[in-house]
């Protein structure tokens, strides 16, 4: 069906700029796809029989981070952006493991025919998602055209130990059961909602947005969209993350890597770290002034890094 936020109660609050007035009104889908059982949120920009991308959030977000982004690839791309199971309005999976989510995206694209085309699908992946779509690249490698990670945090073991020092470690690391809290109204729902790592949004009309589709209307008032059992980890989970520069540095197949010049998750030295690995091959890109919500921070840069990299690969 067609979908459309710029009417929205959340829009009509909010000074738009222009740019992101006209992305929106890009014609777009909204539909749910079944996979193994269970149904995937997703949005659709672009023509079928374009190269198509496939794209995916960070942890606790949505789809909907890439849906001021997207809109700029739309002419030349048939692009889907969904909803991480259990996040969004994705249904949760269960013992939803990293390889379950990384078979879940080979699925997906499997589901909606992006695989049947002369040109090999590319995935461009945010945070937590990069994790997903680089199990799903050593799962199915030769059915993808390449990998575009956004901002995966990347650190030399005794950076990442003094990183969590204190901490119960990553996000996602602890195993939680309780209900997601109900809050009376959507304003003291959204004083709860913050970006992790902790940072200012140097778009924050940005931020409003994320904040408002994260939500949504329950008995009692508001609450979050996200099922509390994605906090659920597995000890292969853990081990694949910590193994993830080594596993990056030896990813036989198209990769590149864009992140915040200001990032607290990857930074000069994490490039420098996957250079020693091995990884020089890799292409690393700083958007300058960004952090890690690199679509928040700097959407329009974004924009052109990705570009970029893809008028680089081209089919």
């Amino acid at each position: 069906m067609a979908s459309t936020d710029i009417v929205d109660q959340w829009a009509a609050s909010q000074d738009l700029p222009a740019w992101f007035v006209q992305a929106m009104a890009v014609p777009r889908e909204e539909a749910f796809v079944e996979v193994d059982g269970h149904k995937v949120h997703y949005f659709r920009w672009g023509k079928r029989g374009k190269p198509p991308l496939l794209m995916t959030h960070g942890f606790l977000a949505h789809a909907r981070c890439f849906a001021f982004i997207a809109p700029f690839l739309a002419e030349e791309h048939d692009i889907i952006a969904y909803d991480l199971a259990g996040m969004g309005e994705s249904e949760m999976v269960p013992d939803n493991d990293g390889d379950t989510r990384a078979a879940g995206m080979v699925a997906l694209a499997e589901a909606l025919d992006l695989f049947s085309g002369p040109v090999k699908p590319k995935i461009i992946a945010h945070s937590f998602g990069s994790g997903v779509a680089l199990t799903a690249m050593e799962l199915a490698a030769e059915r993808f055209g390449g990998l575009i990670i956004c901002d995966f945090m990347i650190m030399r073991p005794e950076k990442l130990k003094a990183h969590f020092q204190g901490s119960n470690g990553p996000p996602g690391s602890g195993k939680s059961d309780k209900p997601n809290n109900i809050y009376p109204d959507y304003e003291t729902a959204r004083g709860r909602f913050v970006l992790s790592p902790p940072q200012e949004a140097q778009a924050p009309f940005l931020l409003e947005y994320m904040a408002y589709h994260s939500m949504k209307r329950v008995d009692g008032g508001w609450s979050w969209k996200f099922d509390p059992m994605v906090f659920h980890r597995s000890v292969s989970d853990q081990a694949k993350w910590l193994q993830a520069p080594q596993r990056l540095a030896d990813l036989q197949h198209r990769l590149a890597i864009i992140y915040g010049e200001k990032s607290k998750l990857f930074d000069s030295d994490s490039a420098a770290y996957l250079r020693e690995l091995g990884g020089s091959h890799i292409p690393m890109i700083a958007i300058p002034e960004a952090e890690h919500h690199l679509m928040l921070d700097q959407p329009l840069a974004l924009v052109t890094a990705l570009r970029s990299v893809l008028a680089l690969w081209g089919e």
